[in-house]
């Protein structure tokens, strides 16, 4: 899925001009998973804003789930920037509206679609358990 929303305002981003990492945890498996981004290589795919946090797990091989294809309508791309959060574009009202439905949200809580970081800082991003779309097809 992916696409626009018309109906938000766009976080005013910067893109990064020099490489950084982005360490992963995922909560669910206690896996730490480091992804070096190369600013040339963004987008990497589809889905929430060009270098938000959606797009760079999607180049890490991460998914995140995102029920609204990374358009802001929803929470569950829910995450919380445990080190880092200066370097990243700062949340619209928009983006706070839908963390307002999101569950066990702190203050380092961001959508994943919306937060994008700048590359000025290496950043530490949690995933939640709880993100994690644990239901599977059977054969």
């Amino acid at each position: 899925m992916g696409g626009v929303n018309p109906y938000i305002v766009k976080p005013e981003t910067h893109k990064p001009s020099k490489p950084f990492r982005i360490t992963f945890h995922i909560e669910e498996t206690g896996e730490n998973k480091v992804f070096e981004v190369r600013p040339s290589a963004i987008p990497f795919g589809h889905t929430g804003l060009e270098g938000s946090i959606m797009d760079l797990a999607e180049g890490a091989g991460i998914e995140i789930d995102h029920s609204c294809g990374g358009v802001c309508a929803c929470a569950t791309c829910h995450v919380k920037v445990r080190e880092g959060m200066k370097s990243c574009s700062r949340a619209t009202e928009d983006e706070e509206d839908m963390l307002d439905t999101a569950r066990d949200v702190e203050p380092d809580s961001r959508l994943s679609c919306q937060c994008v970081p700048d590359g000025s800082m290496n950043l530490v991003v949690e995933i939640p358990k709880w993100n994690k779309n644990l239901v599977q097809e059977g054969h």
